[in-house]
């Protein structure tokens, strides 16, 4: 069993209009607990709660990004009652679901910044962030196959969203581990830095200052442009932007572009 963290096992940090979150459990490969779960979704209320937050990048400390789920948690004691004892579904349903949910419906786009291996579970909790910055020599594995398991965390919908199926079926199936320049070229992450927390910072501090509602409606419409038919996404298009058309980024930004000036974006 891991030895318990010193200290919280999520970081938080402010910098100007980008939230900072660390997942802090290094000695174990930032792997999650029920615990760290709360911790980190009371990280994202309070950058949620600061309206000067327009962006957040989550990253690892220590050498890996995040392991998935700490295994250490569940109960294998032999004895009795040891199968429902073991069943992962309740942490499922409990505890990795309402994270990439919640991640999902963040006000302000999030940037996963991949400092090292993400595996399980961490490499769902990558690909559900908006934007994910891997460094050179970190991996994404899914790790669940090797344990009788199948991907969860929304892996089995990300993978085949952002892989296809057939690349999809061989990364789920074999459990092989995935370079992050192969995961670049393939689709699953946007780009390889050789500093990627810096490089996800830069990234926020890019996004922080241009239309909030607008980049988070943009997730939206992009996210579930595969359930709807052209039509229906025709029709989601025009109603997102008449609402879109209500806000004062909208206003301001065509002030701008015809008064060929900077736009001020307020995230409103």
């Amino acid at each position: 069993m891991n030895a318990p963290t010193a200290g919280p096992t999520v970081l938080y940090e402010e910098r100007g209009a980008v939230a900072l979150v660390t997942l802090n459990r290094p000695e174990a490969l930032n792997s999650f607990t029920r615990q760290m779960h709360r911790d980190l979704w009371a990280a994202l209320d309070r950058a949620e709660a600061n309206p000067v937050i327009r962006a957040l990048v989550i990253t690892g400390a220590g050498r890996g990004f995040c392991a998935g789920a700490d295994l250490a948690e569940f109960d294998f004691e032999p004895g009795p009652d040891l199968v429902e004892r073991a069943d992962p579904g309740p942490v499922i349903d409990q505890a990795f679901n309402p994270t990439a949910r919640r991640i999902q419906s963040l006000r302000f786009p999030v940037i996963a910044a991949v400092n090292g291996v993400a595996a399980g579970a961490g490499a769902s909790l990558a690909m559900t962030c908006d934007i994910a910055i891997a460094a050179p020599g970190a991996s994404f594995i899914q790790a669940f196959s090797k344990i009788g398991l199948i991907p969860d965390a929304g892996g089995s919908w990300f993978l085949v969203e952002r892989l296809g199926l057939a690349r999809a079926m061989a990364l789920a199936m074999t459990g092989d581990k995935l370079p992050a320049q192969q995961a670049k070229d393939w689709g699953m992450i946007w780009d390889v830095a050789d500093d990627p927390l810096a490089t996800a910072l830069a990234m926020a501090d890019k996004l922080a200052v241009m239309p909030t509602q607008a980049l988070v409606a943009t997730r939206a419409l992009l996210r579930d442009a595969g359930k709807r038919s052209l039509n229906e996404q025709l029709d989601a298009e025009r109603d997102t932007q008449s609402a879109l058309g209500r806000t004062h980024d909208y206003i301001e930004g065509v002030m701008a572009f015809r008064q060929k000036r900077p736009a001020q974006f307020k995230g409103a």
